[in-house]
């Protein structure tokens, strides 16, 4: 029995319901044996002897075969947490580097079912009912996190006061809680005017002067200078604990070698239903010669084999501002409801496999959510070439003060 196949047993059993207690599960089955599973034992064990034999739960402790794309690394170099993760990307960067994450968090249960399909876990789930006492000890903690205001007015009492309320203070007392070694977040390009720059300035504070960590100045990396074609602007920010006396960071410099959307679009036909119907092509041009009349520069953009895409963002925008010509399409029946025909010109949206690619995901990359969540996952994710050259330089820094 492989993991696959035991998982399908328990997911048809009292499980479906109790994500938390997945959790619990599938981070225990990781951990068991490399001394990171206290947090995890004693709700997993008790969590065996309600659902399933002896014989079987000590299979699962010993014997499990993780028949999954991405597994545990199994000489780790450092140990990381995954929060906010989506469907991983952080964590494919970082285990590329020799990381094993030993916790992951995550909202979504769409998301959730895409990372546990290739990783093998289930996210713990809302980060703001986890007790940061209870996470495992790490040495770096990844977090691309949502940006939310910032109250900084009133009676200014102080960080805590400041950050109460946001996700950001999540990770705040996480840190203060775990101290560990480096941290990594990322977040939109607009963080660094948020508000007049008073959020960008606030988390810095609370980085440096209440969590005492050196943070170097955040830097807007560009997912197109990391070998994918996917113009995706991104504030990182790197800190590291004081007493490890680092007091200085490069950010990687950009590849020499770009590359274009041809070299990650589909090799063979795709489907009718990604192509545009002469209505929504109409649409789209009506939309884009309303707003250039007005002087705006907004609407459809349609990007060439030879060219690099626009950001990836969940919504209509980032499909539309991203549209592809390809004319390899034989059969033009619909295979959805839509308005007028298919269009002869070629015109379609990009699948979300190319999104993936954009992105830096791996081809056997796992997608088997509808194409509507995978649009959106893909969209909230984080280009990896990018972390994983960031990260990269900050494992440096660290594994050379162990």
């Amino acid at each position: 029995m492989n993991y696959s196949e035991i998982k399908e047993k328990i997911n048809s059993n009292v499980l479906k319901e109790q994500s938390e207690n997945l959790a619990y599960f599938t981070h225990y089955l990781h951990h068991n044996k490399n001394g990171i599973s206290s947090y995890y034992k004693k709700n997993a064990e008790e969590y065996f002897e309600s659902i399933v034999s002896e014989p079987l739960a000590k299979y699962l402790r010993f014997n499990l075969n993780f028949d999954i794309p991405f597994p545990p690394v199994k000489k780790p170099k450092f140990k990381f947490i995954d929060l906010f993760a989506g469907i991983g990307g952080f964590r494919i960067a970082m285990q590329n580097l020799g990381g094993n994450c030993v916790f992951s968090s995550e909202i979504d249960k769409y998301a959730k079912q895409t990372y546990d399909l290739n990783f093998g876990e289930i996210p713990f789930g809302n980060i703001t009912k986890i007790n940061e006492n209870d996470i495992p000890e790490h040495d770096v903690l990844c977090a691309g996190f949502p940006c939310q205001a910032f109250s900084i007015a009133g009676k200014r009492k102080g960080f805590e006061d400041e950050t109460r309320g946001t996700l950001f203070f999540d990770i705040k007392r996480i840190i203060k809680a775990k101290r560990p070694k480096a941290f990594f977040l990322e977040n939109v390009k607009g963080l660094t005017n948020h508000d007049k720059g008073k959020t960008l300035r606030t988390i810095l504070k609370v980085l440096r002067e209440d969590l005492d960590y050196y943070v170097p100045e955040p830097k807007i990396m560009n997912a197109k200078n990391f070998g994918v074609p996917q113009n995706r602007e991104r504030i990182f920010i790197i800190g590291f604990r004081k007493d490890l006396n680092i007091n200085e960071f490069d950010y990687p410099k950009p590849v020499k070698k770009k590359i274009a959307f041809e070299d990650i679009k589909e090799e063979k036909e795709v489907s009718v239903k990604y192509y545009l119907s002469t209505q929504y092509q109409d649409t789209l041009r009506n939309h884009k010669e309303r707003h250039k009349n007005k002087g705006n520069g907004f609407g459809y953009e349609i990007i060439k084999d030879n060219q690099c895409a626009n950001a990836i963002v969940v919504g209509g925008m980032g499909k539309e501002r991203n549209i592809v010509i390809d004319c390899r399409l034989t059969d033009f029946k619909p295979i959805t409801k839509i308005k007028g025909v298919v269009n002869r010109d070629g015109w379609r949206r990009m699948t979300p496999r190319e999104w993936a690619r954009l992105q830096g995901f791996p081809d056997n990359f796992v997608i088997k959510v509808s194409d509507a969540q995978a649009y959106k996952q893909f969209g909230n994710s984080v280009a990896i070439p990018a972390i994983q050259a960031t990260a990269s330089n900050l494992i440096k820094k660290i594994i050379k003060e162990k």
